[in-house]
């Protein structure tokens, strides 16, 4: 019989460690182990405890959940899923706590909206099975390593229309695997459109710092926007994004239609346009994430002639997506995340 997943819940409000324990215990598959107030009482219950999973608030006493979150990721890496909340600062906050080494985050439970607490108990337990099954590396291996040095050379026969564009497709782990990737695009690099599973708000907070990092443009999309050169536009959360072209021009199209495989907006949509659209001038990327949502659009793609990517399972923080993305035969080539951007560059010139 396969051990259930131990998870100790750090929050300094009781009602939360109470919502939180509550709507995890509902899961067969996890077992809350404890729960802690604050990072000093944390700390000694994950030594007396060991927990597979760490859910870690960010305002606490005595110690905030970034500064535990580094300390921990430095002495003892494990699976962490922020709890946050849907506001600017705590988005901003949210996603230095993906670069510190968090697997994913919770949006704070509407504990009142009961009508809700069926799906979030879903999407709860979801990022909790993701976690327990991450890869979890030191502070500092994949945060900010630099692109190649002669990348860009290699970039120099790009062609500089929008006749050629990449199209990228993640979830858990994906905001510092896309982070990696996009750093190391050239500025002449294709035009490139992405779904990141996130939420409201925070894919915008997101564009906005890969824009900081990047030679590239890199901003959260709008509805009827062209796909230019040189230019990365995301998904905005909530939000289905496909591709559409009218002559030579790509634009994409953002609306509000139902989930897909779960997901709004889902990566299976975006693929499934940029097939019918673009063909053999697109290339494809499946990044890690859980699940299987862009699987079959990659497939997709690559029946429609266009180039296709998987990264492979060492480099994932979780196999999920290219691993049903390789099963179906969908990934040309297989990668780790540090030479996706190269072959991307290689495979489209």
């Amino acid at each position: 019989m396969r051990q259930k997943i131990r998870v100790l819940v750090v929050d300094d409000s009781a009602l939360m460690r109470q919502a939180l324990t509550v709507l995890l215990t509902r899961d067969p598959a996890i077992d809350v182990v404890g729960a802690a107030s604050d990072p000093v009482i944390a700390q000694s219950k994950i030594e007396q405890l060991r927990p597979d999973v760490l859910t870690l608030d960010v305002e606490m006493p005595k110690m905030d959940g970034l500064t535990f979150l580094e300390k921990l990721m430095q002495s003892r890496p494990m699976p962490v899923v922020m709890v946050s909340s849907l506001t600017e600062s705590g988005c901003e906050t949210t996603l230095r706590a993906l670069e510190l080494g968090a697997v994913d985050f919770i949006t704070k439970p509407k504990v009142d909206l009961r009508e809700h607490l069926d799906e979030l108990a879903r999407e709860v337990s979801g990022k909790i099975r993701a976690a327990a099954c991450a890869r979890v590396a030191p502070r500092g291996l994949w945060v900010g390593r630099p692109a190649p040095a002669s990348l860009n050379g290699a970039s120099a026969a790009m062609l500089k229309t929008t006749d050629r564009l990449i199209a990228v497709g993640a979830s858990t782990g994906g905001t510092e695997a896309l982070r990696e990737f996009l750093t190391a695009m050239p500025a002449n690099a294709p035009g490139i459109v992405i779904v990141q599973h996130m939420p409201e708000k925070f894919t915008r907070s997101f564009a906005e710092r890969c824009n900081d990092l990047c030679t590239i443009r890199v901003k959260e999309a709008e509805d009827g926007e062209r796909v230019l050169v040189g230019h990365a536009l995301i998904a905005p959360g909530n939000f289905h994004m496909a591709l559409r072209r009218s002559g030579a021009q790509y634009s994409v199209a953002v609306h509000a239609g139902p989930p897909v495989n779960r997901h709004r907006p889902s990566v299976d949509v975006l693929f499934d346009s940029v097939a019918e659209f673009a063909g053999r001038n697109a290339l494809g990327i499946i990044m890690t994430g859980m699940g299987a949502d862009g699987a079959k659009g990659l497939m997709g793609m690559r029946q429609a002639g266009a180039r296709t990517i998987a990264q492979d399972e060492s480099t994932c923080v979780v196999f999920g997506m290219p691993k049903e993305a390789i099963a179906l035969g969908a990934a040309e080539v297989v990668l780790p995340l540090p030479r996706i951007a190269r072959a991307a560059l290689e495979m489209l010139g």
